[in-house]
């Protein structure tokens, strides 16, 4: 057993909906972020630089040209021929909704594409976006809504000056989920202050609320944050890989199997990553999930998610 036979992944999903292997094409569309230019807040949130995940080459260009050069390099590794454009980098809805279209009917333009992801912040997708979306998706095109969340307690969303709480994310689901979008939601493992008992009740929280997709990002140290600042001085401790494979795999077996793994891991690349150093290695991380699914001889949705005792000021942080 490997580990799609495990994970309901997004290769499968995508898969099962087109009967072929279908590729996400990254794309930086110039946006920026409302955390960043003083809307929301300065600074942007504790851990970020784009860089650490924004594809080498892509300046915020002609949307086209990404996408035919994210074609031209899968066509010769996979041979695929179907794609989705995904908007990655910084709030990706986070613009009027008349620029909003030109830049997705653009990538909805190219050859192969059938669908968009859009990844953004949810205090960052009023009405008119969602039925934007809506309309794509009434064209037959497969549209999945991505919200970074990172964790369900606002507390810790403050800590990491992220900007919002989870009452902004509460409201986009129930309106995008609401609409009939998919949506896919990012948690981050190993924030300040946080255990694996958080990432437990995060989890709980998000399926309560309903999600189509999750992704697992651990929080890794790149160069130019105030979170390396943080590391630097000893006021942050990175989880070991063994700590985060297994709280992913508790997660695993605790999500309903029809909920879409669409990341399992997140990287940075040398030398913007400062630690931990195995989140360079993508592969490191899979393969350590796969070996512990396999020797607890388990999968995703092994063991429901079951109600835990709040610990003592957590219920009212987690709202």
């Amino acid at each position: 057993m490997g580990l799609n036979d495990r994970v309901n992944t997004l290769g499968q999903d995508l898969k099962r909906r087109f009967g072929e292997r279908v590729h996400k094409l990254t794309v930086s569309a110039g946006f920026v972020c409302p955390n960043m230019d003083g809307t929301r807040g300065r600074g942007g949130c504790s851990f970020c630089n784009n860089a650490s995940f924004a594809p080498q080459g892509q300046d915020g260009g002609d949307v086209a040209r990404q996408l035919q050069a994210g074609r031209e390099v899968v066509l010769r590794r996979t041979g695929a021929s179907r794609y989705i454009a995904y908007f990655q980098a910084y709030t990706n809805t986070y613009a009027e909704v008349d620029r909003l279209q030109v830049l997705y009917d653009a990538a909805l333009a190219q050859p192969g594409v059938v669908g968009l992801s859009i990844g953004t912040r949810p205090d960052c997708v009023p009405d008119a976006v969602l039925d934007l979306l809506v309309s794509y998706q009434e064209r037959g095109f497969l549209v999945w809504l991505e919200l970074g969340l990172q964790s369900a307690f606002d507390e810790t969303l403050a800590r990491v000056n992220r900007g919002h709480g989870f009452a902004e994310y509460r409201d986009a689901v129930r309106r995008a989920r609401g609409r009939g979008l998919l949506v896919c939601t990012h948690l981050i493992h190993g924030l300040p202050g946080e255990t694996p008992w958080h990432q437990r009740q995060t989890l709980a929280r998000v399926l309560e609320e309903g999600t189509d997709g999750l992704k697992l990002h651990p929080l890794h140290v790149v160069r130019g944050t105030r979170l390396a600042r943080q590391w630097r001085d000893g006021e942050y401790r990175p989880w070991s890989l063994n700590e985060y494979v297994t709280t992913a795999v508790d997660l695993i077996e605790m999500t309903p199997p029809e909920v879409v793994f669409h990341r399992l891991t997140a990287t940075a690349r040398k030398p913007l990553l400062l630690a931990p150093d195995w989140c360079a290695s993508k592969w490191t991380v899979i393969n350590a999930i796969e070996e512990s699914l396999r020797q607890r001889d388990t999968r995703q949705g092994a063991r429901p998610l079951q109600p835990e005792r709040d610990l003592p000021g957590t219920q009212e942080n987690c709202r």
